[in-house]
């Protein structure tokens, strides 16, 4: 099953994936309502772009009450928005912090990887996102990444 891969190596903070994500499901240049965001250690000189990485256990399905929270067919965690009652349970158990909530919406807003081709990995131009097919090892390295810089950017409080 593919996977929506990250190489913060790549990210040169261009926020185009943000800007493509937001487009694509707003129509709108608004990148507080983008499924992606990219966060800056300015101290380091690095970028991170962080989404949700559909979990193997997903923790945000479970504590959905009103079973809004689904996987699709490409395995991704989607949004019944019919559903969605905007109660946030599901926020706070996101170990990532990538499912938000929207006031201007009363819903929750993340990554349903665009059906299967994420427009942020199409407009990506250093080739830091990419959707595809990951090796083993690589889902290791890529979760352990991910923890990494986000317990640094949480403990540090610049979230």
């Amino acid at each position: 099953m593919k996977k929506l891969l990250i190489d913060a190596k790549k990210c040169s903070g261009c926020r185009y994936c943000e800007l493509a994500c937001v487009f694509n499901k707003e129509k709108t240049l608004q990148p507080s309502l983008s499924r992606i965001n990219v966060f800056y250690d300015w101290d380091e000189g690095v970028s991170v772009p962080v989404v949700c990485f559909h979990c193997e256990d997903a923790p945000c399905i479970n504590s959905c009450p009103t079973g809004a929270l689904l996987r699709d067919d490409n395995d991704a965690v989607v949004i019944d928005y019919e559903k969605c009652i905007g109660c946030r349970l599901c926020t706070i158990v996101c170990p990532f912090g990538t499912i938000v909530y929207s006031s201007k919406k009363g819903k929750i807003l993340k990554c349903d990887l665009c059906s299967g081709d994420p427009v942020c990995a199409k407009f990506c131009p250093t080739g830091a996102l990419e959707y595809k097919e990951p090796q083993q090892n690589s889902i290791h390295k890529r979760k352990l990444t991910a923890r990494n810089v986000l317990s640094t950017i949480i403990s540090e409080k610049r979230i």
